[in-house]
């Protein structure tokens, strides 16, 4: 049976005209004037200037803005994050010229509290937040204090240095030490931060103060205690150079620097490098003033031997926590940080054991922890920077830092000496490169993987609905 005209015209018409079922609904769009976009640009803006001073990356920073904006329906914008300013622009339809607003970001104060507090915020904002409150909500966390006052803060400081010295296997007298030495160096940054003194003199100052009373330690045996000859001034410095550097972004500054913000990893990158100068000229200030004294220390010919693998956990724990209360970060926080720092000393043990170099080895921990942290994080409401930064902090060689600048100061005409020492600080920074390449490896790599078990997750829950 041949097919009629009407069917035929029918097939046509179909091959010409779209369907009229399957056009797309009809929906009120909000009508966005200058004055309610410069609001919403303006609450995104002030959330992603608090989210860079605080801590995050600005790839993280950049996203959060659009995200923001999307919400309240400005789409496009443009945003551009550099070190020390946010710039942030969006054109109306018909409008002569662009709105457009410029943050100043003034330094940077890690506090992880805040910065959970605004990724909450910004997850409300995306679920349907009214902008009104949601402005109210930022200013709100603007204006929160840091969650820890000044004396917890330097006794979290100090209990970092114990920790360092826990996994060397120190004994109490040193462990007692190493934490009175953080203690005093903490508290001289303190006051040196109270006269706004920057914060490059500050490491010079805690440098010197810990190398001193490092050198001072083996007096003690005068005094006829049995666990002062057992004592090892390095143990010391080398817990107090972990907490010089503990406050560093070089996770952060690896991550921008792979995200393509050139500036904003230039800047990082710098203050990394201007800082950790300064605890190198703290430390060489404080060898050659008790040289002077005639208290100098030979450098030692081998590397610091940790002490025993249950007390190696132990160590890293409690640096872990200390290192999460230093950033002002809540108990979750804590906690999460805690594990994550086991099994970033897992990952190291394990491929020490395999035969991995230690800068390889501190690289596969600092993944383990990196890729975990990122894929947990969203499920307990954490940010990923915070317990990331926690957990890889054991892994940073501060013992071999100080045996490379010991040797370095003691080599005199020993041009043997002098390249063992310079050799000695190379490997350092390898090892450096190594934690932050391999904390933003598991960070990338991480990402996916949480976006498609959130995804999974979200199924579920339809499903069930």
């Amino acid at each position: 049976m041949s097919p009629t005209p009407g069917r035929w015209l029918s097939s046509l018409r179909r091959l010409v005209h779209a369907d009229e079922a399957l056009a797309p609904e009809t929906q009120l769009l909000t009508v966005i004037d200058e004055g309610l976009a410069t609001r919403i640009l303006d609450l995104a803006i002030r959330i992603g200037e608090t989210m860079l001073v605080v801590g995050a990356p600005a790839n993280e920073v950049t996203l959060t803005i659009v995200r923001v904006c999307g919400a309240y329906g400005l789409d496009p914008v443009h945003v551009d994050v550099t070190y020390n300013s946010i710039t942030i622009a969006h054109s109306l339809p018909g409008a002569a010229h662009p709105t457009t607003l410029l943050r100043v970001v003034r330094g940077s104060v890690p506090d992880h509290a805040k910065l959970q507090r605004l990724q909450a915020l910004v997850g409300e904002i995306a679920d349907g937040l009214d902008l009104d409150a949601a402005i109210a909500r930022c200013r709100a966390i603007r204006r929160l204090p840091f969650r820890y006052r000044p004396a917890a803060v330097i006794a979290a400081q100090a209990m970092l240095a114990l920790g360092v010295a826990i996994m060397f296997g120190a004994n109490w007298l040193a462990l007692m030490l190493s934490f009175v030495a953080a203690a005093l160096a903490a508290t001289t940054q303190y006051f040196l931060a109270r006269v706004r003194v920057p914060y490059f003199f500050a490491q010079i100052a805690g440098g010197f103060v810990i190398t001193v009373v490092a050198a001072l330690s083996p007096l003690l045996r005068y005094t006829g205690i049995e666990a002062a000859a057992a004592i090892r001034p390095s143990v010391i410095v080398a817990s107090g150079i972990v907490l010089m550097l503990a406050g560093l972004t070089v996770v952060g500054a690896a991550q921008d620097a792979i995200d393509g913000f050139a500036l904003t990893a230039t800047g990082r990158i710098l203050e990394l490098t201007t800082q950790t100068l300064g605890v190198v000229l703290g430390i060489l200030a404080g060898l050659e003033t008790v040289r002077v004294l005639g208290l100098g220390m030979s450098p030692p010919s081998t590397a610091l031997p940790l002490g025993p693998l249950p007390v190696q956990f132990v160590g890293a724990a409690v640096i872990a926590i200390a290192v999460a209360i230093y950033n002002g970060a809540g108990a979750r926080i804590v906690l999460v940080s805690a594990v994550l720092s086991l099994l970033a000393w897992v990952g190291y043990v394990g491929a020490s054991g395999l035969g991995f170099e230690v800068a390889a080895a501190s690289g596969v921990g600092a993944f383990v922890a990196s890729f975990i942290g990122v894929v947990v994080a969203y499920r307990l409401h954490v940010p990923s920077v915070a317990i990331t930064t926690a957990a890889i902090l054991p892994m940073v060689p501060g013992a071999a830092v100080f045996r490379g600048l010991l040797g370095i100061v003691e080599s005199g005409d020993d041009a043997a000496v002098l390249m063992a020492g310079v050799t000695t600080l190379a490997g350092a920074a390898t090892i450096g490169i190594a934690l932050a390449v391999g904390a933003s490896l598991g960070i990338y790599l991480g990402q996916p993987v949480r976006a498609t078990l959130s995804s999974v997750v979200r199924a579920r829950t339809r499903t069930r609905t």
